[in-house]
């Protein structure tokens, strides 16, 4: 078989949420947008579940009906676009709770489902969703059917502990929410490292969970085997790949494996990025392409079957670095080509 193998752990996910809960203090929920980071939510969100995680945290009302379907009655699944048009029936069908991101949104909302939950977003200083201070002081002078179950901001700055806007939104939000009669949340995993200050009375973890920065604990999630198509000796001269990029200069043997810029492995990461065969590591050669990349094995003492590219070895913020970005972006990359396995927990 040419296809690539992908294993999630869900055993290391699973203690990932452990730990960061146990740093918590306080509730600990779950983020599982864009399915699970890429990882698969059919999945992930039951173990996280089964794990004592009881509230979830999608970006679209979509999101939120499926998982709803998934875990079934019981757990919270918040929205954080909030409800927007379009959205009342999913929001009333599957129980979600849009966290309301505006005044507009609080109309929609009170018009078209008045007794059903909802909670608030505020703009501390992100800039990105939420109601800023005036708006939020407007809407709580107006007399609501019931409070909202959660009340929630969003750190920009977390991945950087010394960065001076992360006590700058802490105080901002402190003052927004002070005297509130509802549950704060303030931190996603970078908060949560920040400290209990930052924690209130709920916690909302994602990359973390999935074994990226800034959890530096945290257990690898991912695992990636690719097979070996072809090996080929190459002699002095001879090149690999799209565009001539790269030229043996001694006799070399060159693996193609398959997988490619297709399967979400970053075009760009190309030139500073490795595989490994065993803990004997491999680097990539020539461009990557659609569907194969040209692998340098002449080192090896004999041709693989496969070649590991994320694993204990290798994570998904290496790769991120070589390609110039995060590892959020090489988790939600990972295309609907490999061959899907669970483990554990």
């Amino acid at each position: 078989m040419a296809q690539a193998e992908l294993t999630i752990d869900l055993g290391a996910l699973v203690a990932n949420w452990q730990a960061l809960n146990a740093l918590s203090g306080c509730e600990t929920g779950a983020v599982v947008k864009a399915d699970a980071y890429g990882l698969g939510a059919e999945r992930v969100a039951p173990a996280l579940a089964a794990a004592g995680a009881r509230c979830f945290f999608v970006a679209l009302a979509e999101e939120g009906a499926a998982l709803r379907q998934i875990l079934g009655n019981g757990p919270d699944i918040c929205v954080f676009s909030g409800h927007m048009a379009g959205d009342t029936a999913l929001i009333r069908d599957a129980d979600l709770v849009p966290m309301i991101n505006s005044i507009d949104q609080m109309s929609c909302h009170i018009e078209t489902l008045p007794d059903a939950r909802f909670g608030i977003q505020l703009d501390s200083g992100m800039n990105r969703l939420g109601m800023e201070p005036a708006e939020w002081s407007a809407l709580r002078e107006v007399s609501l059917n019931q409070p909202p179950v959660l009340v929630m901001s969003h750190l920009a700055c977390a991945d950087e502990p010394d960065h001076p806007m992360n006590a700058q939104q802490l105080q901002t939000f402190v003052e927004m929410t002070d005297g509130i009669d509802a549950p704060r949340s303030l931190s996603a995993t970078g908060g949560i490292l920040l400290g209990k200050d930052y924690h209130f009375e709920l916690t909302r973890p994602g990359i973390g969970l999935y074994g990226a920065r800034p959890f530096a604990d945290a257990r690898t999630v991912a695992h990636l085997s690719i097979p070996v198509i072809q090996t080929r000796e190459l002699t002095p001269g001879e090149t690999v790949g799209y565009g001539n990029t790269w030229m043996s200069d001694a006799p070399s043997r060159i693996a193609t494996i398959a997988a490619g810029y297709a399967d979400g492995i970053i075009r760009a990461m190309g030139p500073s990025t490795y595989l490994w065969a065993g803990e004997t590591r491999c680097k990539i050669v020539g461009r990557i392409s659609m569907d194969l990349i040209g692998v340098d094995i002449s080192h090896l003492s004999e041709d693989p079957d496969s070649l590991q590219l994320l694993g204990h070895q290798q994570s998904v913020d290496t790769l991120a670095d070589a390609a110039g970005t995060i590892g959020y972006e090489v988790l939600t990359s990972l295309g609907n080509r490999y061959a899907r396995r669970y483990v554990g927990p």
